[in-house]
């Protein structure tokens, strides 16, 4: 079963989190210096807050799921709708591991869809290899925006 997922960029997260608490009636099911989250069960939602962002408001939306099948999918229907794909394979970012892909919608909205893997004791980890060159990974409020499900060999 999948979980929806916000994520949204505060100013202050103290405030935000007790608003969140008491509009939620539940604690976050993790707090940071700079990052909360909250694993509700009804509506099944995946609530995170951070204050990484440039400007608060919805960093991006999406779908948690509960095993790689689910996720796997999920990327399958995006490449069958030919939709903008980027795939990050396995990857760290708020505060856990995930197996993830990005798309984004016609307006420009970014999706993650992602299986989490374990938690982490930091926001993320160095990169693995190089970073990708500009074509692979372009960004949009701060996101990644896909590239091209059938892309060439010439690049990356």
């Amino acid at each position: 079963m999948k979980r929806f997922h916000v994520h949204l960029h505060v100013d202050d997260l103290a405030k935000s989190i007790a608003f969140y608490s008491h509009l939620f009636a539940a604690e976050p099911a993790r707090v940071e210096g700079d990052y909360a989250k909250w694993m509700l069960d009804d509506p099944r939602l995946n609530f995170a807050i951070s204050t990484r962002g440039a400007k608060a408001g919805i960093d991006h939306l999406g779908f948690q799921t509960d095993d790689a099948d689910e996720l796997a999918t999920l990327k399958a229907r995006a490449e069958a709708a030919d939709m903008a794909l980027l795939d990050e394979g396995e990857t760290t970012c708020c505060y856990a591991r995930s197996d993830k892909h990005w798309v984004t919608d016609p307006q420009g909205v970014a999706w993650e869809q992602f299986h989490t893997l374990g938690n982490i004791p930091v926001f993320s980890e160095g990169p693995k290899v190089e970073a990708a060159s500009a074509c692979c990974a372009p960004t949009t409020r701060g996101k990644p925006v896909g590239i091209a499900v059938k892309a060439s060999n010439s690049c990356c």
